[in-house]
């Protein structure tokens, strides 16, 4: 392999309390030294990348992708998905097991993993908790996890059996998996395509209430409570409303180990985006009301919020035009994260830079126990990202390395261009001009 020294930029590590300029050495896929500018003592021969007025950080980790394959590859492949990943500054993505077949076995668990998949970042699959999905009967967590595993959850198909939920709980526990669950109680969505509110009486759509989520993450939470000595592990998917960040803020403070990701567009976006029928704006927790919008952004600035996530959700064109109760779910994410928690969270929100970029690699690594990752130290993996905090640009959703172009961010203004992103020592995107 290469070894890489990059030279003169300013390394932004807040896993390892770092924030200064370094150069950092890269040599068989790890970390091998970091010195103070020009100090590096092993770098003779090495490729040298130049970040000068550069950030250098540790690769991002997004928790929550849908790379649909096996089974849905005219949507995304993985080789698509993760050259995606990698443009966005991206080293290592969580698949969701909503494939087809759903993946709730170890072979499936390896294949997404294997070299033939042409994956350009590291995946870690993430397993089915019950067979096929479908809520009934849990699988074996034990050998998933042997198989590449790092989580288990549901996903689009929520868990609603409180004996069911109890059981994937309590199994994840004894083998140190998280389980994570999409909180929707679809008793209560069933022919909903929006919010419910203002929007979607205006529109004549039916809508989710918000206590679909809410309340299913508050009876997660009392199963948790009723587990606390197995010390289960609950993380709420994409969380989008006010009720559910508060139950998982009451949570922690009663030591309950719950935690939560939040998506750029439920910070960033309302229910007024779905404008008329903007299937762009469809996903599934829907676009909620300002005032949940608002409880999104409170709880990452307060901390309560343990990891951005994107729920990069590719779907062909010819699926998204057509009706809006008849479209699919979801945005892709994947190559607009970096620059609108940029523009935002740090610019305009004033949220310090290592704070946003701990949201982005060594929080998610945590949350999943990815070691050696979400940081960089002599040793960790060789995962970075390089970006010039000070560069906006405009993204354009035809320029996309995604197969799929449906976002509601196309046209927006992003701070922070990726240059290099660097996976295990590996140079996985570039856009050095």
């Amino acid at each position: 392999m290469t070894t890489l020294a990059i030279r003169n930029g300013h390394l932004v590590d807040p896993a390892a309390g770092v924030d200064a300029a370094k150069d950092i050495l890269l040599k068989d896929g790890r970390v091998a030294e970091i010195a103070g500018p020009g100090k590096l003592k092993q770098a003779q021969g090495a490729e040298i990348l130049d970040a000068t007025g550069l950030i250098l950080a540790p690769g991002l980790i997004d928790i929550h992708v849908h790379l649909r394959e096996p089974g849905q590859g005219y949507k995304e492949t993985i080789a698509t998905g993760t050259a995606a990943a990698a443009a966005g500054g991206f080293t290592a993505v969580a698949a969701m097991p909503n494939t087809t077949p759903v993946n709730d076995s170890t072979e499936i668990t390896r294949w997404m993993q294997a070299p033939e998949r042409g994956a350009q970042v590291r995946v870690f699959p993430i397993a089915a908790a019950t067979r096929g999905s479908k809520g009934e009967s849990i699988n074996d967590f034990a050998a998933l996890k042997s198989a590449g595993a790092v989580a288990v959850t549901d996903d689009g198909r929520p868990i609603l059996k409180d004996g069911v939920m109890r059981e994937s709980l309590a199994a994840a526990a004894r083998v140190g998996l998280t389980v994570i669950q999409h909180a929707e109680d679809t008793r209560l969505t069933q022919g909903a395509s929006m919010n419910l509110g203002p929007a979607s009486f205006k529109l004549g759509l039916r809508g989710m209430p918000p206590e679909a989520e809410s309340g299913l993450v508050e009876r997660d939470i009392r199963l948790v409570a009723e587990l606390r000595d197995a010390h289960p592990h609950l993380h709420v998917a994409h969380t989008s409303t006010a009720a559910a960040v508060a139950a998982v803020r009451q949570a922690r403070r009663n030591g309950l180990r719950v935690t939560c990701e939040v998506a750029p567009h439920h910070f960033l976006l309302t229910e007024e985006h779905v404008g008329l029928y903007n299937t762009h704006a469809k996903m599934n927790p829907p676009l909620r009301s300002a005032a949940d919008r608002d409880a999104m952004i409170e709880g990452i600035l307060d901390g309560v919020v343990d990891a951005i996530a994107t729920d990069h959700a590719p779907h062909a064109q010819h699926e998204k035009e057509v009706e809006f109760e008849q479209a699919p779910n979801g945005i892709t994410g994947l190559e607009t994260a970096l620059g609108l928690c940029l523009r935002w969270l740090h610019r305009e929100w004033k949220m310090p830079l290592g704070r946003v970029l701990g949201l982005l690699s060594a929080q998610p690594a945590a949350l999943l126990n990815l070691k050696g990752r979400g940081t960089l130290t002599v040793g960790s993996y060789a995962d970075v990202v390089i970006f010039d905090p000070k560069a906006e640009w405009t993204y354009r959703a035809t320029e996309s390395k995604s197969k799929a172009k449906n976002t509601p961010f196309d046209g927006w203004i992003m701070q922070g261009r990726v240059r290099w992103t660097i996976s295990e020592g590996r140079v996985a995107f570039a856009n050095p001009a």
